[in-house]
C-alpha cells in the first residue's frame, strides 16, 4: 500500500512541474551591461527571447566592444532565468537536485 501512496506523490509532483515549466515559458528575465545600453530578455525556460542595442553603443570601427556588450547581456540573461526556474522549481522537488531540470 505504501508503494501506491508513493506512487500517487509522485505523478502529483510531475503534474506540478509541468504546470510550473509551463509558467516559466510566460515569465520574463532581462539581463543587461554597458549600463543598460545592451539589454537581452529571456523567458523563464532559458530562452533568449530578444535584445536591444541603444543607438549610442553602435560604433562601426569597434565591433568588439558591441559584441562583448552583448554577451555579456545574454549571459547574464540566462543566469537570472536559471535563478527564476530555480526558484520556481525548488520548491516542488523539497531540495532534491534532480539533472537536466535546472
Amino acid at each position: 500500500m505504501k508503494m501506491d501512496k508513493m506512487l500517487k506523490q509522485v505523478q502529483k509532483m510531475q503534474a506540478q512541474m509541468t504546470l510550473a515549466q509551463e509558467a516559466l515559458t510566460n515569465e520574463t528575465v532581462e539581463g543587461s551591461s554597458g549600463g543598460g545600453m545592451v539589454v537581452a530578455k529571456a523567458n523563464g525556460q532559458g530562452d533568449v527571447i530578444s535584445i536591444s542595442i541603444s543607438k549610442e553603443v553602435i560604433d562601426p570601427n569597434d565591433a568588439e566592444m558591441l559584441e562583448d556588450l552583448v554577451l555579456s547581456a545574454v549571459r547574464e540573461s540566462i543566469r537570472l532565468s536559471r535563478e527564476l526556474a530555480e526558484k520556481k522549481l525548488g520548491g516542488l522537488t523539497g531540495g532534491m537536485s534532480i539533472p537536466g531540470l535546472f
